[in-house]
């Protein structure tokens, strides 16, 4: 699958995971929400409905994926979904874990205080927690 260069914001925000079928996981750099971040490997993609249909069913394969192995490792209350693109204009789906205690609930984690990044130990031990996690996942439709 052909490499698409990522907008800059989501290289400063956020650390690779892993490559997935359609999408490369990145996590943002934020500790105080587990928040994961799909991003087509598609050029010139803003919205959902750009993808072909194969690339729409896969996308959303991977993010139910996704959020049902984040709910279980975090056993969060809700997992918010979204796909907003005001800020960012290539195509990404955020894929946040939320509790009812967390800092930002019942609202948005967007805009709400300032991120807390990971210790570089931390952020090495989170992204290999989670390829052990996705290994054996059934991300291929």
């Amino acid at each position: 699958m052909s490499s698409v260069a990522l907008d800059e914001r989501l290289v400063r925000d956020s650390y690779p995971v892993a490559e997935l079928p359609l999408c490369q996981l990145r996590l943002m750099d934020d500790t105080r929400f587990p928040w994961l971040i799909l991003i087509p490997r598609r050029s010139g993609v803003s919205e959902v409905f750009d993808l072909e249909a194969a690339d729409q069913r896969q996308l959303w394969h991977e993010v139910g994926e996704v959020g049902r192995m984040l709910k279980a490792l975090t056993q969060a209350d809700k997992i918010n979904v979204a796909n907003l693109g005001n800020v960012v204009s290539q195509l990404h789906v955020h894929v946040v874990a939320r509790k009812s205690d967390d800092d930002a609930w019942p609202g948005p984690v967007w805009g709400h205080g300032a991120p807390q990044p990971y210790d570089r130990n931390d952020l090495a031990s989170r992204r290999d927690y989670l390829l052990a996690q996705l290994d054996g996942m059934k991300l291929q439709l």
